[in-house]
Parts: structure tokens; sequence; C-alpha cells
């Protein structure tokens, strides 16, 4: 018996996307605790974002120097893509300092939700029924994971912070198809436009909003190693975010990017020392099911 049908055994870039979203996640899930302690010192989430992408943009500014002389042929989604990512990046970090680590996560992952219906409707990606059940999986563990039944309604943004954290999903979401869009764009330049986004938003965040700005030398030696360390850690998380969501449908990039919020409940739990409750515990396990299901079903 002949059999004309085979599965195709996932290519080495294909794992190399799949790890890139992950460690992208891992970043994210740690990374509000070095801009808490900066928080603390009276540095604010904004002027952190500010320095950190300055630096950022900086060392990649030198790196790709070689590439300078085509920027200004680069077409106008790449202003797009720097502007929503700022924006995302920025909301994440002003709403992890001031919120509930794991409610922040929690509204920022109704991302899946937002990029499934904008893959579909503006990418025309034509969504599987794996997809549809990853989804669900995880929207039902994010569910869960908000639970709370001291409240008589569904679980919404009930601070400034918590806004944040849904208007900074769905500009992941929009990130998301904005790259998926751009494959004739340069990784580097799709990362560079990235850094240069949050720089700019932050800016203007800083200017318009807390209109105050401390000078560098206002800022101590610790400082700026604390702000190294994070450039250094969201230069690589931005290049592999960037690298995995190039080469697979937005939605199931969505998804795999949830194990932020497992890496996220133990950071909190231990540096923190915000409690989880069972519900929490339950929910969390839901979406590793759902990110693990999402990895091994696909057809792409």
């Amino acid at each position: 018996m002949n059999t004309t049908n085979q599965t195709s055994k996932p290519t080495t870039s294909q794992y190399f996307a799949v790890f890139g979203l992950l460690f992208g996640a891992l970043c994210w899930g740690i990374i509000w605790f070095p801009y808490r302690i900066m928080a603390e010192a009276g540095v604010s989430g904004a002027v952190s974002s500010f320095y950190t992408y300055a630096i950022a943009t900086l060392i990649a500014g030198i790196y790709f120097a070689k590439h300078w002389h085509g920027i200004f042929k680069l077409p106008v989604s790449i202003i797009w893509l720097g502007l929503v990512a700022g924006w995302t990046n920025l909301a994440y970090v002003l709403a992890v300092i001031d919120g509930e680590v794991m409610r922040v996560m929690l509204l920022f992952y109704l991302s899946p939700l937002w990029t499934l219906i904008l893959a579909h409707f503006w990418l025309k990606e034509k969504t599987q029924l794996t997809g549809y059940i990853a989804i669900a999986i995880s929207l039902l563990g994010a569910f869960i994971m908000l639970y709370d039944p001291k409240l008589s309604s569904l679980p919404l943004p009930k601070n400034t912070a918590e806004w944040l954290a849904l208007s900074s999903g769905v500009g992941f979401s929009l990130t998301n198809v904005i790259t998926r869009q751009s494959k004739h764009l340069s990784l580097r330049a799709k990362s560079f436009a990235v850094w240069i986004g949050v720089l700019v938003v932050s800016l203007f965040y800083v200017v318009l909003v807390e209109k105050t700005m401390q000078a560098p030398n206002f800022l101590s030696f610790t400082h700026w190693w604390v702000m190294l360390l994070i450039a250094l850690l969201l230069m690589a998380a931005t290049l592999l975010v960037q690298y995995g969501v190039t080469r697979m449908p937005a939605t199931r990039a969505s998804v795999l990017f949830l194990f932020e919020l497992v890496v996220a409940a133990i950071a909190s739990y231990y540096l923190a020392h915000e409690s989880m409750a069972i519900n929490e515990w339950i929910g969390g396990s839901l979406i590793v099911a759902a990110a693990i299901f999402a990895a091994f079903n696909h057809n792409d």
C-alpha cells in the first residue's frame, strides 16, 4: 500500500522561529523587574525606556552603519511599524511598573483575539481549526487566571495601568500583523524600526505627559549598568521575535508568545512576592498547553 501524503517535518528555521518567540517571551516575562528597580530609584518607566532604547539604537546604529545609505529608500509601512511597536513597548513597561503583574499580563494577552481578527481580515490568512482551538484554550486559561469569585461580572480594566496593558496587547497584535505584511523589509530594518519607535514614543510621552526628564548626570553608574543590561536583552528579544513572527502565521506567533505569562507568574511570585492562587496555576497550565498545541499542530 502506497502512502502518497506525507507530513513534512519542521525545518530548522521553523524550530528557530519558535525558539525566538519563546526567548522573547522569557525576556518580557522578567523585564518588568529591572524597570521596577529603576522606578523605585526615582527614574520613571518612560524615562528608563527612553534611555534604554537610546542605548539600543546607538549600538545598533554602529553595528549596522554600513546599511545607513538605504534608510531613505524604506517604505512608509516601517514608520507605522515603529510607532505602533513603540507604543506597545512603552505601554507595557508603564503598566507592569504600576500595576499588578499577572493581571496586567493577562489583559495584555487578550492579544490573540485581536490578532485573529486582524490576520483574518487584513492578511487574508485562513485560520485552521487548530488555530481556533489554541486560541480558545489560551483565552480560557486567561479567563481562569483572572477570575475573582468576589466579582459578579467579567473582569475589566480597573485602573490606568490595566487600560495601558489592554492597549499594549492591541498594539502587539497590530505589530505582528504589520511585520507579517512587511516581508520585503529586512530583519534588521524591522528591528531597528522598533527601537527607534520606542525611543520616539517615550520621548513624546515624557514631554507631553510627565513634563519632566532626568538628565544623564542624574543617573548613577548602577542605573546605567541596569539599563545596558535591559537594552542588550531587549535587542536580542526584538531580533529573535521579529524573526519568529516573520516565519509563521500571526495568530500562532501570538499564542506562542503567551509563554511570557508563565514566566511572569513565577517571577512575580519570587521577586515581587505576589502570591498565586490555584486558579492562576490552572490558567497558566492551560496557556502553556495552548502554546505547545499551537507549536506542533500547524500546516505551514
